[in-house]
């Protein structure tokens, strides 16, 4: 899950994009990527830290959800000061060190941008489908459409893009005009919905407090 620019709420739609397949029956995984603004852990309400088994690390869940992130490594909020290598060597960790299980599916919470991350995924999941976020104003769109470009140069399958936050605020129709300039489909619009952000705040994601909300029913 991608976008070009922060605050789009990327990570919010990535955490109940993957709870809404842990419910619909799918084998889930989250790997938070967004290295520097990890946040999925809070998102989730996941306090437990990984453990080490035979050489695996064992991730934390939540219910049948398992969740990895480079936030549990940290103590009390630190930032991550890292350069290339070390990034592409912990997501590599990750990826191959994690007992993960079998899984039907594996959602990335890509950092914003196209720097070092997003190239170490193109290398580490050559085989990865990319959902391309947006909020609807022209400046979001603009920059997302970098992101799309930059998921099929590394050999991605761009599969659609989202638009969030659909609303008064934002206006709408960004989604749309992005997923026909990347020659994809707009696969959904989630509107502009204070529960969605009280619910990231609380730790208590949307598709378990409010699935029945409009953006709930968006989102699954």
């Amino acid at each position: 899950v991608a976008s070009g620019k922060g605050g789009v709420g990327k990570s919010t739609l990535s955490a109940n994009l993957a709870v809404a397949f842990a419910q619909l029956g799918q084998r889930t995984g989250i790997l938070d990527a967004d290295v520097y603004g990890h946040s999925i852990p809070h998102l989730l309400g996941i306090r437990q830290k990984p453990v080490a088994v035979d050489r695996m690390i064992v991730p934390p869940v939540r219910g049948e959800l398992k969740l990895m992130s480079i936030g549990f490594f940290l103590d009390d909020n630190q930032p991550v000061m890292w350069r290339g290598p070390m990034l592409h060597r912990a997501l590599e960790q990750f990826l191959t060190d994690v007992h993960w299980g079998e899984l039907d599916v594996l959602v990335v919470d890509m950092p914003p941008g196209t720097g070092d991350v997003a190239i170490s995924l193109g290398q580490l999941l050559p085989r990865a489908e990319t959902l391309v976020v947006t909020t609807p104003q022209p400046a979001a769109q603009e920059v997302a459409s970098r992101a799309g470009a930059m998921a099929q140069k590394t050999g991605m399958r761009l599969i659609g893009v989202v638009e969030n936050m659909t609303g008064d605020v934002f206006g709408s129709g960004g989604g749309e005009r992005l997923a026909e300039e990347l020659g994809v489909p707009l696969i959904g619009s989630v509107p502009l919905d204070p529960l969605l952000r009280e619910c990231g705040d609380a730790g208590e994601p949307l598709m378990v407090a409010a699935p029945e909300s409009s953006s709930a029913q968006a989102l699954r």
